[in-house]
């Protein structure tokens, strides 16, 4: 007699599934087609173009009388919005002779087709075939599906050191892969300016370089002497946007404001504070933490950046991925803006006597309303980090809860959606174990367990407000990351555990089966590897993983 299959090794962890009986497991082969009804084109164009070339397999589209034995099946059915819990949800299905894919919109069946990818093992992961094998079989099972949370982001610090490009669409391989659907791309800080700004060039020619890098934490004394730096172009920035439609995520730009812009204040000395500072002999920052020099509260400056922002909102369009609805985010940063420069500045105190403003900290706040403003009355929402709550904010704005979770609450309440970000929680930057191999440890220890029983939503929080937690996201500052493969290092297997917690039906934290999820992450390495991602092994940092000498700030 035989016995259904157990259910697969899937991550994330999907809401249901039954395995049936193994006849009713189809095998993928060169006759294999696509049925595509309309609607379904950007699930069959991933399906051929991604996992047709490492199966080796054409996955022609199904026309009346194709010789195929098995057909794989797109279906879109709008009607199934509320079974399968929104546009995100799907149902897969296998008979002995199709696999059918349901959902009631476009990232429903992209899901799908990045589950069918896990089923056929590590080898769909790669861009070309390893075996001359040309049968895939697929589990008979049936998969029904959906994320728990809206906002399953990744934050990439690509100012403190530049990552190019294509590594920036490789990651938005990576989360599309494990179901994220938010990249929140931190473009700009005290230490480069990333994004090209036509009206203001020097943004580019002179802060998106610095003349070296410190190299481990800021205490270290050691220095890379040479010049690090790079910019994406404005069609570079065009493709990131399409790439990441494609796939159904929403990237989200980061213009700091009022604080970390050193770098914009060295190609625009006017930017800065220039009755207590000699801006025009500041250079990009070339060390870490946070440098003292921050904007002017002058109407140059915010005319400055409100150039720079209509560059941006054309760059990033609020349609580009309708159905998550955050491409109208515009995060503006908002956060540690030191004072000292406003408190010695007779411009920045008068600026403060006119506006009647509670001191610096309400300038900074005027800043921040300012901006709120501006981007509200061009239909976008404004997210900042935690600190913009201090000032007050439009009902239509939005906070990034990063010094635990307490922002987050009192934004809740206050009726504010809200991104969970907690430090302690899901930086990424910060250590992934206490021993003395791990490289250059910044920050507190969080394991792949403590990501895995990592909750967005606070239990202070009724009912009502909880609404307002959209999801959260996992940040990856880059001061100590030189190379992708650093940023691999720190971000995986984390963000595996980390989109579990977003999108899967789990236990309160306390009654999560970590043992369970390691046991499917040991299948999870293998499409990994397949992948080329330089993640932490179980056991410890492999050799050239590691960073001896090198100073960080464990804590």
């Amino acid at each position: 007699m035989s016995h259904p299959a157990p259910p697969p090794a899937l991550v994330p962890a999907p809401r249901r599934a039954l395995p049936t009986a193994p006849g009713r497991a189809p095998v993928l082969d060169a006759d294999t087609t696509i049925e595509e009804p309309p609607g379904t084109t950007a699930a069959a164009r991933w399906l051929r173009g991604t996992l047709g070339p490492a199966l080796g397999l054409p996955l022609p589209p199904h026309h009346p009388g194709s010789p195929s034995r098995t057909r794989v099946r797109l279906a879109l059915v709008p009607a199934l919005t509320g079974e399968l819990g929104g546009p995100e949800g799907y149902r897969l299905e296998t008979t002995a002779h199709s696999v059918t894919l349901t959902a009631a919109a476009e990232p429903g069946l992209l899901h799908a087709a990045q589950t069918l990818r896990q089923l056929l093992g590590p080898e769909a992961f790669r861009r070309a075939p390893v075996t001359a094998r040309r049968h895939w079989p697929v589990p008979a099972v049936t998969l029904e599906d959906g994320p728990r949370f809206r906002w399953r982001g990744l934050m990439l610090d690509v100012a403190r050191h530049f990552l190019p490009k294509d590594g920036v669409l490789r990651y938005l391989d990576l989360m599309a892969a494990h179901k994220l659907n938010v990249l929140h791309l931190h473009l700009t800080d005290d230490q480069g300016w990333r994004i090209e700004i036509r009206s203001h060039p020097r943004l580019t020619e002179v802060g998106s370089w610095r003349p070296r890098t410190k190299i481990g934490h800021r205490a270290s004394a050691l220095w890379e002497e040479k010049p690090h730096g790079g910019f994406y172009t404005r069609d570079d920035l065009r493709e990131i946007v399409a790439y990441a439609a494609a796939r159904h995520i929403a990237v989200v730009p980061e213009i700091d404001i009022p604080g970390h812009s050193q770098a914009a204040i060295a190609a625009y000395p006017e930017l800065g504070n220039t009755d207590v500072v000699d801006t025009s002999a500041l250079g990009v920052w070339d060390d870490w933490g946070i440098s003292p020099h921050v904007l002017a509260p002058t109407d140059t400056t915010l005319r400055f950046y409100e150039e720079v922002l209509e560059e941006v909102l054309e760059l990033f369009p609020p349609d580009a991925a309708p159905f998550t609805g955050f491409s109208r985010f515009v995060h503006i940063g908002g956060d540690e803006c030191p004072k000292d420069e406003w408190r010695r500045s007779p411009a920045a105190q008068a600026r403060i006597r006119d506006l009647g403003l509670d001191g610096e900290d309400g300038l900074q706040a005027w800043f921040v309303r300012h901006f709120d403003d501006w981007l509200t009355a061009r239909g976008r929402r404004l997210i900042g980090w935690d600190e913009i709550l201090e000032g007050g904010l439009a009902p239509g704005a939005a906070v990034s809860s990063w010094r635990g979770y307490e922002g987050g609450i009192t934004a809740a309440r206050a009726g504010h959606d809200v991104v969970m970000c907690p430090e302690r929680a899901v930086y990424l930057d910060h250590r992934q174990d206490p021993g003395p191999e791990e490289p250059v440890p910044i920050g507190f220890v969080r394991t792949l367990e403590d990501v895995h029983r990592f909750a967005p939503v606070p239990p202070e929080l009724t009912e009502e407000q909880a609404a307002h937690v959209l999801g959260a996201q996992a940040n990856v500052w880059t001061e100590v990351m030189e190379d992708q493969g650093r940023v691999d290092y720190q971000a995986f297997p984390r963000l595996a555990a980390f989109a579990e917690a977003l999108w899967s039906p789990l236990p309160p934290p306390a009654e999560r089966d970590f043992a369970e999820f390691e046991s499917r992450m040991a299948v999870h390495y293998a499409r990994l590897d397949a992948l080329g991602v330089a993640y932490r092994p179980p056991g410890g940092p492999r050799p050239w993983q590691r960073r001896p000498g090198v100073r960080g700030r464990p804590r």
